[in-house]
């Protein structure tokens, strides 16, 4: 019982990492938006974390586990995630952040519609369940009408969709790769990426004084909250990790509300709310996908 207690306990502070991370990511990700597209973030995002991963890999010696064998996994993966990054970065830029948390929340939701199509697992009642009330939150935070829609919204609910996808397909991945493995061919690929996507018209803006360091924090964010997510979650089970990772609804709206001024918006802090419960039903059913979000 004491080493069970000591590794939840360890994994609860891995976990507030994870938090910081989030919404430092989210912060920085606004912040740098102001003078940068979407696709000019991811660039040097990518090329911030690579070489952190490529450091890392030389300083440990652990090059030998980065594989080449399944580099059409990696791609399609990474294709997946490139699209879902690009549209939560899009996201924090338009909609107060405690919405774009709230929806991006989601994603475990849409992991369930998608397993039985790509990995074959069953779909139990208590998981469709889980879905039923999560959709339901997505109403009452979005609250879809002509007057509230808008790309902001949208991107913030397609980012979900995305990182479903990058969930499914990182599980597929994670029975054969290491997470160095993962990380680096994410990092390399995306930096590709990114620069194809940026400069296709020759026009792509370099990183002034007050836009560089939120740059490299963004690509510092992006590594430590995967880093401290799986970490907690190689200490802890699954239903012990994830609802402290629902702290970060209610930090990101306090954070939005002390630094930009945004309202705690009650339907949205509800609908967050209803999210998270659907979203611990699925974890009581034995949700098989760990989050793989960044």
């Amino acid at each position: 019982m004491a080493e069970g207690e000591a590794r939840a306990g360890l994994a609860a502070l891995w976990m507030i990492g994870a938090i910081v991370s989030f919404s430092a990511m989210a912060i920085a990700g606004r912040e740098a938006g102001l003078t940068l597209d979407t696709f000019e973030i991811m660039t040097y995002r990518s090329m911030v974390g690579l070489l952190i991963v490529a450091a890392v890999l030389t300083a440990t010696g652990r090059w030998h586990q980065v594989r080449r064998d399944r580099l059409g996994v990696h791609l399609l993966r990474n294709t997946v995630h490139f699209t879902g990054q690009n549209l939560w970065f899009l996201a924090v830029t338009l909609v107060p952040l405690a919405q774009v948390f709230a929806l991006e929340f989601t994603s475990p939701l849409w992991v369930i519609i998608l397993s039985p199509l790509l990995l074959g697992e069953t779909l139990t009642r208590r998981r469709m369940l889980a879905v039923g009330l999560g959709f339901a939150g997505i109403l009452i935070v979005a609250r879809p009408s002509p007057d509230t829609l808008n790309l902001g919204l949208a991107a913030a609910a397609g980012c979900a969709i995305f990182f479903a996808l990058t969930a499914i397909l990182t599980k597929r991945l994670t029975r054969h790769e290491t997470t160095a493995s993962i990380l680096l061919w994410l990092t390399a690929m995306q930096l590709v990426m990114g620069l194809l996507a940026a400069g296709w018209d020759g026009d792509m803006a370099l990183p002034d004084a007050a836009t560089l360091p939120w740059l490299v924090l963004i690509g510092i964010a992006g590594l430590t909250a995967h880093f401290c997510l799986t970490t907690a979650l190689s200490l802890a089970p699954a239903s012990v990790v994830v609802p402290i990772d629902f702290a970060r609804l209610p930090a990101i709206a306090i954070l939005g509300m002390v630094i930009y001024g945004e309202a705690l918006d009650a339907w949205v802090l509800s609908g967050a709310a209803i999210i998270c419960i659907a979203n611990y039903l699925n974890i009581v059913a034995g949700n098989p996908v760990r989050s793989a979000r960044n």
